[in-house]
C-alpha cells in the first residue's frame, strides 16, 4: 500500500545527517502502549497479543509498554499481566525492550506488580503517579521511589494530571532525578513548553505520552514517543524519529503533518484505549476488539468513521 508519510527525504534530499549527538534512549525511540486483547467471552488472548507485538516489531518499534492504561491494566490481574510479559518477551527475545506498567493507587500493589513484571522478564518499568487519592508531593515522591526500589530495573515516570488528579511538581522530579533507576519521563501533561524546562533541568530522557506532540518533542530534543496510534502506524513514527536524527525537520513536519486524520480518530475521543483496538481488528491484527467494563466498544458510527480514515489514509484497502 502508500504510505503518504514516506518523505523524499529517504533518499537523501535533505542532505547529510547532524553532527551533534541524539538524545539518550534507555528505552528506544519509538514504543507503542500496547493494547491487550480479549478474546469474545473476555480473557486475556495471549496469542494474538504475542503476535499483535511481533507485529509491531516488525513495523519498527524498539520497545513495547506492556500492562499499561492502554493495556487495561486496572481491569487485569496479576497472573495475566506475568503470562502477557513472559510469552511477549520470548516472542520478540532482543528485539525489542518489554516496558512493564506498574500503575497502581495502592502502592503495595504497584510493588507487586512490578515485581512480577521484573521476574517475567521485564526490562524496564512505567510508573505512573498515584491516581485519584491525590497523595501529597511528598507521598507521590514516596510511591514512586517505593515501587522503583522493589527492582533492579530502569524506570520511567508517567506523568499524567489529566487522569491521576495529581501534578508531580518540579521539586519533586529534581529529587526523582538523583535517583539512579529513574531515567526518564513519559509526559502527557499536554504543558509542552513546561516539558521542555523540566527535560533541560533534571537531564531526564523525556519520551512524548500525546500523539498529536510527538514531532513538537522530538524536535527539542526528546528521546522518542510512546504512542497509542503506534497501532497503526509505528512505521511512520520511526520515519520521523530518523527524520529528526538526520537534521530534517521539513521531513519530520511532513510526516507529522500527513498522521493528523489517523491521529484524531484515534486519540479524538479521548477513547484512545478502545479506538486503537477497533483500528487494530479492522487491520486484521487481532481478532476482537473487545474490552472489559467499565470500557465499552465503539458505537457503529464511530467504528465506520474510523475504517472511512484507515482507508484514505491508505491503512486499509478500499
Amino acid at each position: 500500500m502508500n504510505r503518504p508519510w514516506r518523505s523524499h527525504a529517504a533518499d537523501g534530499e535533505y542532505g547529510s545527517p547532524m553532527t551533534t549527538s541524539l538524545p539518550s534512549r534507555s528505552f528506544g525511540s519509538v514504543s507503542v502502549a500496547m493494547a491487550t486483547p480479549f478474546t469474545t467471552e473476555g480473557d486475556v488472548d495471549i496469542d494474538s497479543a504475542v503476535s499483535l507485538a511481533v507485529s509491531l516489531v516488525d513495523d519498527g518499534c524498539d520497545a513495547l509498554v506492556l500492562n499499561g492504561t492502554t493495556g487495561e491494566s486496572p481491569t487485569t490481574h496479576q497472573p495475566e499481566k506475568d503470562l502477557l510479559v513472559r510469552e511477549v518477551v520470548a516472542a520478540v527475545g532482543s528485539r525489542a525492550k518489554i516496558i512493564g506498567g506498574a500503575g497502581s493507587n495502592d502502592t503495595a500493589h504497584a510493588v507487586r506488580i512490578a515485581e512480577g513484571a521484573a521476574r517475567s522478564g521485564a526490562q524496564g518499568l512505567l510508573v505512573v503517579a498515584p491516581y485519584y487519592n491525590r497523595p501529597s508531593q511528598e507521598g507521590v515522591y514516596q510511591h514512586i521511589v517505593a515501587v522503583t526500589e522493589a527492582t533492579d530495573l530502569p524506570v520511567m515516570v508517567y506523568d499524567i494530571p489529566g487522569r491521576t488528579g495529581v501534578n508531580i511538581e518540579n521539586e519533586t522530579f529534581d529529587r526523582l532525578a538523583a535517583h539512579e533507576q529513574i531515567l526518564a519521563v513519559k509526559d502527557a501533561t499536554g504543558d509542552v513548553p513546561a516539558g521542555f524546562e523540566k527535560m533541560s533541568r533534571t537531564g531526564l530522557e523525556y519520551y512524548s505520552g500525546d500523539d498529536a506532540l510527538n514531532f513538537a518533542w522530538l524536535a527539542h530534543g526528546a528521546s522518542g514517543v510512546v504512542s497509542v496510534v503506534g497501532h497503526v502506524c509505528a512505521a511512520a513514527f520511526v520515519e520521523m524519529v530518523r527524520e529528526v536524527d538526520a537534521g530534517d525537520l521539513p521531513g519530520a513536519r511532513k510526516v507529522a503533518a500527513s498522521l493528523k486524520p489517523i491521529i484524531s480518530a484515534i486519540m479524538g475521543g479521548g477513547q484512545g484505549a478502545v479506538m486503537a483496538k477497533h483500528a487494530s481488528h479492522l487491520m486484521g491484527r487481532i481478532p476482537s476488539p473487545t474490552v472489559r467494563l467499565p470500557l465499552v466498544e465503539a458505537p457503529d458510527d464511530e467504528v465506520a468513521e474510523l475504517r472511512s480514515v484507515l482507508v484514505s489514509e491508505g491503512y486499509l484497502p478500499a
